[in-house]
């Protein structure tokens, strides 16, 4: 083989490296920011496990090609991930910046060894500044302030308070002494975005759920063979039970879960209601509806009373 072809084929090799190391670490950052959110212990374990994977097939790629500043530096990154891999033992704040600062070396390596430049946006944070934390004590006494001010005021039905305390009280039963301030934002986020998803699909289907009520009460009874309409209403009720229940939205859970048994029972038994049952139907899908709007508004002001106490 002549040296062009030589340097030629190694090129393809290192721009296929290059494929493969970015892969690589969006699987490793993308595992590490959840496990500094503590999730249960399995999970934890998998994810650790997804990140020491990761980091071997980096370090191991880079030995068959002679990157030995990578192979280096990725597999001195080992150590600090065996550090946080076990969800039983106490895992600080500070492993994990360990862990962060071990990972921006990985990438300036991959990028003087193959004139790529390799995003160290994920971990120069890291490098720079510590992220805000709060103790998990401090946070679960804030929380439960919060809960006690809700409930003499009435004014929390939502419940986000509710569930963080429980998550703050297993980290601190596991052992977890602080928390990530930018952690718990991302959890209030996706908690507001999963809340207004909820009610937005609510409020899209309640024409159709109300112009369906409103045939089988003018009908009296579903027809000999289940119409295609009341069958699609009954799969689209259940949906919306299944998004009540990913969202912990439990009253509406319970009327869609209802709804779902009355209309099933109808199409298939061909059932004779009464007029008046139907009206009653339709006026509590009315007022499950305005429920859920409420409900949308309590989290929303729950959030925000998370967000007032934590430290910025």
């Amino acid at each position: 083989m002549s040296v062009e072809t030589e340097d030629a084929f190694q090129k393809e090799l290192v721009e296929l490296f290059v494929q493969e190391a970015q892969e690589w670490l969006q699987q490793i950052h993308v595992a590490l920011d959840e496990l500094q959110q503590a999730p249960p212990f399995e999970r934890h374990r998998a994810l650790a496990q997804t990140i020491k994977v990761g980091i071997t097939n980096l370090g191991g790629s880079a030995a068959t090609l002679n990157l030995s500043n990578v192979e280096r530096a990725s597999f001195a990154a080992l150590p600090f991930v065996e550090i946080v891999q076990d969800p039983s033992a106490r895992i600080s704040a500070d492993d994990f910046i360990a862990l962060c600062k071990q990972l921006g070396h990985v990438h300036r390596a991959l990028t003087r060894a193959t004139g790529v430049p390799f995003d160290e946006e994920h971990v120069s944070a890291s490098d720079e500044a510590p992220p805000t934390m709060i103790t998990t004590k401090e946070f679960s006494v804030l929380l439960r302030g919060l809960q006690d001010q809700g409930t003499t005021s009435d004014t929390f039905h939502h419940h986000v308070v509710q569930t963080m305390m429980a998550q703050a009280e297993g980290l601190m039963g596991r052992g977890v002494e602080q928390c990530n301030v930018a952690s718990i934002q991302e959890f209030l986020d996706r908690s507001a975005e999963g809340d207004q998803g909820f009610l937005q699909v609510v409020r899209q289907e309640l024409p159709h759920l109300t112009a369906v009520l409103q045939t089988l009460k003018n009908d009296g009874i579903a027809h000999s063979s289940p119409s295609s309409d009341l069958q699609n209403v009954v799969e689209r009720v259940a949906q919306l039970w299944s998004a009540a229940q990913q969202v912990n939205a439990s009253h509406a859970m319970v009327f869609f879960m209802g709804l779902h048994t009355f209309l099933t029972v109808v199409m298939q038994h061909r059932v004779v209601v009464s007029a008046k049952n139907y009206d009653a139907i339709q006026s509590r899908l009315a007022q499950s509806v305005t429920g859920i709007e409420e409900w949308a508004e309590s989290g929303r002001m729950e959030r925000m009373a998370i967000q007032g106490v934590l430290p910025h």
